[in-house]
C-alpha cells in the first residue's frame, strides 16, 4: 500500500510546464455583487486561451449577486454558470460541494469571490498539479514566497494562525505536508473528489476534503493573500463557532473517538442533573420524583451536545423529535437496566457492591453507545433521501 506523500512546489524541477487539462473554477458567493465583475475580469485576463475554462458560481446571496454575474458574464470568453441555492445548507463549504458536483473539467479550482485569491495563480495551480502528478494543489500563505498580507488586523491574523495550529494538532497525519489547511484557494482533480462523503459545515472546505478524502499526492504553491476588492469580510464569531463544531465532528468521525466523546459528554451531564436535583428538593419535592425529573435535564443536555458534536452528519434521516424521543428512551432505560445488573454481578460473580456498580456502569455505557448509534443515528441507507434537502436552481449565463 503506497504511502501519502507531499511534494513542495519549490522542490519540483523547473522543466517545461506540461499542457494542463481543462479547468472548472468554483466560486462560492454570499452577497458579493460588488466583487464578481472584477473577479470575472481578472479571470479573463489571467487564464490563457490554451486552458479550456468554465466558471461555476454557487450563490447563497440575498442581494442581486446572480443578476450582476449574468451581466458581467456577457463579456467573458468562457462559459459562466450560476447555481443559486434556496437554502445555504453547509454554508460556504456546502456551496463548494455543490460546485464540485457540477464541475465537468479535469481540474477544479476553488477560490473566494472577494478577489483576495489572485486568479493569475490558476494556471500555475493546475500546471503544478500536472507536473507533480498530484491530486491536490494547495495555495499556501505559509511557505516561502507566500504571505497573509490581506488579512485585516492583528486579531484576524491571530485567529488564522491559532486555527491553523489547532487543526494541524488534531489531524497531524491527514494534514501532513499541508502548511495552510485554512486556505480556501486550491486545485483538485475531479477524479480525486468523492463529494458524497463530504459533510461541510462553514467555510473551511479544504480541511473537510483533506480529512475525509485526501488525495494521496499533495503539493503546494505560495500565494499572497490580497486585500478585499469591495465589501466586508463574512468572518464572524458565529462562523468561528461553526468552525469549532466542524472540527469536533471531523475528530469524532471514527467509532473509537465517538465513544470517547460520548463518555465525556455523559460526564458533563452530571452537572445539570445535580443542579436540577438541588433546585427541586430545595422547593420541597421528594427526592425520588426530583431525581427522575433532574435526570431528564441531564438527558437533554447530553442530547444537545451529542447532536451538534458527534452525530451532526447523521441527523438527516430522522426528524429531531424522533431522535430526541429515542435518545431519552435509551437514557432512561439505562437507569432501569443498571439495578438488575448490579444485583446479577453481586449474586452470580460474587463482586462487592462498588465493583458491581462500576462494572454495571461500564456495561450500560457500552450498550447505550451502541444502541444510540444503531437506533438513533443509524447512517442513511444508499438511495434513501434525507429528511430535508435544499433546492438549487441552475442557470447557465
Amino acid at each position: 500500500m503506497s504511502q501519502e506523500s507531499t511534494v513542495p512546489a519549490e522542490v519540483v524541477e523547473t522543466a517545461e510546464i506540461p499542457e494542463p487539462g481543462a479547468v472548472t473554477i468554483v466560486v462560492p458567493t454570499f452577497n458579493e455583487s460588488a466583487n464578481v465583475r472584477q473577479l470575472l475580469h481578472q479571470i479573463t485576463e489571467a487564464v490563457p486561451a490554451r486552458l479550456p475554462c468554465e466558471v461555476v458560481f454557487v450563490d447563497d446571496s440575498t442581494d442581486d449577486t446572480p443578476e450582476v454575474i449574468e451581466k458581467a458574464a456577457q463579456d467573458c470568453p468562457f462559459p459562466v454558470t450560476v447555481l443559486h441555492r434556496d437554502e445555504p445548507v453547509g454554508g460556504l463549504g456546502g456551496a463548494v460541494v455543490e460546485g464540485l458536483k457540477a464541475a465537468t473539467s479535469d481540474w477544479i479550482v476553488v477560490m473566494d469571490g472577494d478577489c483576495q485569491h489572485p486568479p493569475s495563480l490558476v494556471p500555475d495551480l493546475v500546471a503544478t498539479g500536472e507536473r507533480a502528478n498530484a491530486g491536490l494543489v494547495v495555495a499556501s500563505r505559509y511557505i516561502k514566497g507566500g504571505s497573509r498580507a490581506g488579512l485585516a488586523g492583528s486579531y484576524r491574523v491571530a485567529v488564522s494562525r491559532g486555527a491553523t495550529w489547532l487543526t494541524k494538532a488534531l489531524f497531524p497525519r491527514r494534514l501532513h505536508g499541508i502548511s495552510d489547511p485554512m486556505s480556501g484557494f486550491f486545485a483538485i482533480r475531479r477524479s480525486a473528489v468523492t463529494a458524497e462523503v463530504l459533510q461541510p459545515l462553514g467555510y473551511k472546505i479544504l480541511l473537510e476534503l483533506a480529512v475525509r478524502s485526501r488525495p494521496r499526492r499533495v503539493t503546494e504553491v505560495p500565494f499572497v493573500f490580497q486585500d478585499r476588492f469591495a465589501g466586508e469580510s463574512k468572518s464572524t464569531a458565529q462562523e468561528g463557532l461553526r468552525f469549532l463544531r466542524h472540527l469536533a465532528g471531523l475528530r469524532a468521525a471514527s467509532p473509537v473517538a465517538r465513544m470517547v466523546g460520548f463518555g465525556l459528554i455523559g460526564l458533563t451531564g452530571f452537572l445539570p442533573n445535580l443542579l436540577g436535583l438541588w433546585a427541586l428538593t430545595a422547593v420541597g419535592m421528594h427526592y425520588v420524583p426530583a431525581e427522575i425529573l433532574a435526570n431528564q435535564l441531564g438527558v437533554a443536555w447530553n442530547f444537545l451536545l451529542i447532536e451538534h458534536l458527534l452525530f451532526r452528519e447523521r441527523r438527516r434521516h430522522r426528524r429531531w423529535w424522533d431522535r430526541a424521543g429515542r435518545f431519552a428512551l435509551l437514557a432512561n432505560a439505562d437507569l432501569v437496566l443498571r439495578i438488575p445488573l448490579i444485583a446479577l454481578f453481586v449474586q452470580q460473580l460474587h463482586l462487592g457492591v462498588l465493583s458491581a456498580t462500576a462494572l454495571a456502569l461500564v456495561t450500560t455505557f457500552v450498550l447505550r453507545f451502541v444502541a444510540t448509534e444503531a437506533l438513533v443515528y443509524l447512517p442513511r441507507r444508499a438511495g434513501e433521501k434525507p429528511v430535508r434537502d435544499g433546492r438549487t436552481a441552475r442557470r447557465a449565463v
